[in-house]
């Protein structure tokens, strides 16, 4: 098999010829061919077939109700005692509830999550995941916010009642694979739905994950799960993929996949990154503490911008909005 992927390029000398990156701001006048058994090899966009060149530089549908023409930043809100750097902290509605007031000045969408899957963190309860989530959705709406709401949960019966609080986007962190039901449960909603690529489950992924390629293995795996969704009856522009920097990937196997994250605009559907604080920025910048990670993760951030990231999910909403508004500045010579 053949994988095709857009060598992003940022810079305001676009020369002749050169395609617009998924109908975003970045663009590509060369892509690097792929293969398991072959070293990879550069090629100018000319001699890509035209089929390839559409996939690659079409823009990409609007995503629960965002065109992803612009960078679309995600808020974590996690509504757990034990998530890896803010576990407790917004467990209570008020809570919850005032630091959604606070994110959603600067974010797009506010992802909601009742379960920690941190690295060997637990299963929770459906009833007490419920607990957690629908009642604090259901408080942002009686508040009056209107920002998109995702409900992170790989558990059917936790999105049904998210969304019938008023959530309207589902990101499973298991690309429907841990429940049987959710799938179904997805296209009966009619739900746009982020598909996050995982191993195992959050007790054991880590526990020694390996590949044959990372790249190519993880795109193979997105590339199945989006088949599997659309079987389900969940449309192709309701879906959106998240390659899972951090879930069974070791330092080597995260810094592959950022390095190369183009690659994944070949599945044709809108990106997300999300690597806000986790634990390989600790490593690299010798930071222990997860809250004090915020340089690393808006460097991580920005890199996935540069390679046309429709979405990124990160805790710091607004010290990544004034990134992103400068680094968009700066390589436009426009400002935003």
């Amino acid at each position: 098999m053949i994988y095709v992927r857009p060598i992003a390029m940022n810079d305001p000398a676009r020369p002749a010829g050169a395609l617009p990156l998924a109908g975003g701001w970045a663009w590509f006048s060369h892509a690097e061919v792929l293969e398991r058994d072959a070293p990879p090899r550069i090629v100018p966009v000319a001699d890509l077939d035209a089929e390839t060149r559409d996939r690659l530089s079409v823009q990409r549908p609007a995503f629960g109700g965002l065109s992803m023409d612009r960078v679309r930043i995600m808020g974590i809100l996690n509504v757990t005692p034990d998530s890896f750097s803010d576990g407790g902290l917004f467990l209570k509605p008020e809570a919850a509830l005032m630091q959604a007031r606070v994110m959603a000045a600067g974010a797009d969408i506010l992802d909601i999550g009742g379960e920690s899957t941190r690295p060997g963190a637990a299963e929770v309860a459906q009833p007490e995941e419920i607990a957690r989530t629908a009642p604090v959705i259901a408080a942002l709406r009686a508040a009056g916010l209107d920002i998109p709401v995702s409900i992170d949960t790989r558990k059917a019966g936790v999105a049904e009642a998210a969304f019938a609080a008023g959530a309207s986007i589902l990101n499973d962190v298991t690309a429907l694979r841990f429940d049987p039901k959710m799938a179904d449960v997805a296209s009966q909603l009619r739900a746009p739905v982020i598909l996050m690529h995982s191993i195992a489950t959050p007790a054991t992924m880590q526990d020694d994950p390996e590949y044959d390629d990372v790249l190519l293995d993880v795109y193979d795996a997105l590339s199945e799960r989006l088949a599997v969704a659309e079987a389900a009856g969940i449309a192709r522009d309701r879906l959106a993929v998240d390659p899972g920097i951090g879930f069974g990937k070791t330092l080597q196997h995260n810094l592959a996949l950022l390095s190369r994250l183009s690659l994944f605009h070949n599945l044709g559907v809108p990106v997300l990154l999300g690597a806000s604080r986790k634990r390989f920025i600790g490593t690299l910048s010798s930071e222990s503490d997860a809250q004090k990670r915020l340089p690393g993760s808006l460097a991580v951030a920005l890199a996935g911008v540069a390679q046309g990231m429709q979405m990124i999910r990160v805790h710091d909403v607004a010290e990544t909005r004034q990134a992103l508004s400068l680094w968009q500045a700066s390589t436009s010579g426009v400002a935003q």
